[in-house]
């Protein structure tokens, strides 16, 4: 993992890892069920072999893909996302919610069954109900 931002923060951890450009972008692909490398890259115009590459194995050493060798000959992959990079579909989802509210233009949006827009939900991990205040708290001093 590239260290850019060595700072005590959750959010400045995460975007050593995800924040280099393109690899949210892959990361989306490998959620929504593309798993070959070249499927990756035709979906993603301008995405250069070389960086789809190089994102794809820094993203197997921060075990959020695995890599499956299908063919040996020539070597082709099939790319999957670990249990910790399926986590990030409450991100992606977050992210889409956003931009439904503040995109000029907004390409997608996130429904229920009864196709009615839903909202980012906060629950207690003990009991399960919802919580509509919430706030920040340091885990350890810095």
């Amino acid at each position: 993992m590239k260290t850019r931002y060595d700072l005590p923060c959750n959010i400045a951890q995460t975007l050593n890892i995800l924040g280099d450009r393109w690899t949210l972008l892959i990361i989306h692909e490998l959620l929504i069920g593309e798993t070959n490398f070249n499927d990756i890259k035709l979906k993603l115009p301008g995405l250069s072999a070389n960086i789809l590459s190089n994102r794809l194995k820094e993203l197997e050493e921060a075990q959020i893909v695995q890599s499956e060798l299908y063919s040996a000959h020539p070597p082709r992959y099939r790319y999957t996302l670990t249990e910790k990079g399926t986590a990030l579909e409450h991100v992606f989802n977050s992210m889409i919610i956003w931009g439904a509210d503040h995109l000029e233009t907004c390409y997608k949006e996130i429904v229920g069954p009864d196709e009615q827009r839903v909202e980012v939900g906060y629950y207690s991990t003990e009991t399960g109900k919802r919580v509509d205040t919430i706030h920040i708290r340091p885990l350890k001093t810095v």
